[in-house]
């Protein structure tokens, strides 16, 4: 894995052709929430400062393959120029005439950010033109872009291929995920507890079968629970399933032991809009109620293994948190890692609805790192390593 940072290089009068994740919601043109471009500043200020000239790109949305004004980056260019204090120079295109020239007018210490990369199909099809079209606007590649780094995109892998020879490094962001999920894996302070829910045990089969190798305890929550409660022949009623999984998810357990640890009780309703909730225990799910939230036992018993822990990950909430009545078994989740952390523990959360959980909660200044990407968080836990950044120096 990439080690050099753009700490290790030389930017002064370079051109530092760098991939960042702007793609932040909007509503027009307001962007709502600006974590992840705060989250990109000080590799920014520091090639900058340095006197670099920094050309920044990203993605934004799912545009069909064409330019697409609602996914336009402007507003990402101008809210950047407030937060530094300086202008940003936006281009109408990210490769051709319109991004070239503005490059190429370029001093030292200026800003260009360049416009939605998947307003051309071939970004997401790591298209080898495409690739070399952003690689000539760089003496220096950097990759700040966690998010994204699981993905083999023209601007994440293509690029950084075609820049080699050229200082290709990481920025600061990527460097603190890959700590904290790094050290998380490869050597944890224990015990080590993980965490998983959310709604599919095939999204996080790999995941399951890495941690349980790595941790100590892998407590589950979510809708995929269910899954689990169907391979040990429970009754899960309306319950979100998956059938083809049950297979698997017997094998799971029988690999796990006593390793992986189910709810013992679950919130169950009518419907997910429903207000009339009912505790029910174990797998026995009436045949007319779903489960939407783990219950207070299992609460009770999740909150003292993670006390005990001395390393957390957290990926996935444990129940449909945004609805007040199904957000308990959630909201207990994050206030136990962060009382782990005052007492100590390193603590990870990985991304995605986790992390928009303990951010609505107001804890996330209360834990270790709240990563930036939840599927590239889920992959570096089950791999340990991205190929983009890989071919990095």
């Amino acid at each position: 894995m990439a080690a050099k940072t753009v700490a290790d290089v030389d930017v002064k009068g370079k051109r530092v052709l760098m991939r960042v994740d702007f793609n932040v919601p909007l509503e027009g043109s307001r962007i709502t929430d600006d974590r992840r471009i705060a989250q990109a500043l000080p590799t920014i200020k520091s090639v900058i400062d340095r006197g670099g000239r920094l050309v920044l790109m990203s993605h934004l949305g799912r545009p069909k393959g064409g330019p697409e004004p609602k996914y336009s980056l402007k507003p990402a260019a101008d809210h950047l120029g407030r937060l530094l204090g300086k202008p940003v120079v936006f281009t109408s295109d990210c490769i051709g005439l319109p991004a070239e020239q503005a490059v190429a007018a370029m001093k030292d210490g200026d800003v260009v950010l360049l416009e939605n990369l998947r307003f051309h199909k071939e970004e997401e099809k790591n298209d080898p033109n495409f690739a070399a079209q952003l690689a000539k606007l760089g003496d220096i590649y950097v990759n700040d872009a966690f998010g994204t780094a699981h993905r083999e995109h023209a601007s994440t892998f293509g690029a950084a291929q075609a820049m080699a020879g050229k200082p290709r490094v990481i920025g600061y962001l990527i460097q603190k995920e890959l700590k904290f999920l790094g050290d998380a894996v490869s050597r944890p302070a224990r015990p080590f507890v993980a965490i998983l829910g959310g709604a599919k045990v095939s999204d996080k089969i790999q995941v399951i079968e890495s941690l349980l190798g790595k941790c100590d305890t892998l407590l589950i929550g979510g809708a995929m629970a269910y899954t689990f409660f169907l391979a040990q022949g429970k009754s899960v009623g309306k319950s979100l399933v998956e059938p083809d999984q049950v297979e698997l998810a017997k094998g799971l357990l029988a690999k796990a032991g006593g390793k992986l640890k189910l709810p013992v009780d679950t919130v169950v309703a009518d419907s997910i809009d429903s207000a009339n909730t009912s505790v029910v225990t174990g797998g026995n799910i009436p045949a007319d109620k779903s489960g939407f939230d783990i219950g207070p036992a299992t609460i009770a018993q999740y909150e003292a293994q993670v006390t005990k822990a001395r390393t957390i990950v957290w990926n996935g909430p444990m129940g449909v948190f945004e609805k007040p009545q199904f957000a308990a078994g959630t909201k207990a989740i994050a206030q136990a890692c962060a009382a782990a952390t005052a007492a100590g523990a390193i603590t990870v959360i990985g991304g995605g609805d986790s992390a928009a959980a303990i951010e609505q909660m107001g804890l996330s200044s209360k834990v270790s790192h709240v990563s930036t990407g939840g599927g590239a968080s889920l992959e570096f836990l089950e791999s340990g390593h991205f190929s983009t950044l890989d071919i990095l120096d």
